[in-house]
């Protein structure tokens, strides 16, 4: 992606309002929530306090983008199975959280999958179905992350 405006500009408004790319939700504008985490380099980054000033030269993974790699259909399949998707709205970021915790810890512990995920909240579905999920993905993606 090419920007050539206003650097202090956030990554989250950047991506929704110039790209299109509604898969950044939009809900605290303070990094709290994770409804607007995309992945900066492979690491799980909240992009409504990122200025655009920070991103430059970097690689930057939304939702949408990742939906075209085979770790999003595991992923899907094992959030699917697990019904972890009610309302859906903190699903892009938890499922872009999953992928940078797997591709750092493959096997994750329960633990280590509540830790990975903490920056994301969900208000509908609850964690443990989440946590499940996790799970499952990380057994079916051997060798994936």
């Amino acid at each position: 992606m090419t920007y050539d405006g206003d650097l202090s500009r956030s990554l989250m408004d950047v991506l929704r309002e110039d790209e299109g790319l509604t898969g950044v939700k939009c809900v605290c504008r303070e990094g709290e929530c994770g409804a607007c985490s995309v992945l900066l380099n492979g690491e799980i980054v909240n992009s409504c306090i990122l200025p655009m000033g920070r991103v430059h030269g970097c690689e930057i993974t939304t939702i949408e983008g990742f939906r075209e790699q085979k770790a999003f259909e595991i992923l899907d399949a094992s959030f699917k199975k697990y019904s972890a998707v009610q309302c859906g709205f903190c699903i892009p970021g938890m499922i872009l959280a999953s992928t940078s915790l797997l591709s750092k810890n493959p096997h994750p512990t329960k633990e280590e999958i509540k830790i990975g995920i903490s920056g994301n909240l969900c208000r509908c579905t609850g964690y443990h179905a989440i946590e499940k999920a996790i799970c499952d993905a990380a057994e079916k993606g051997e060798g994936l992350w």
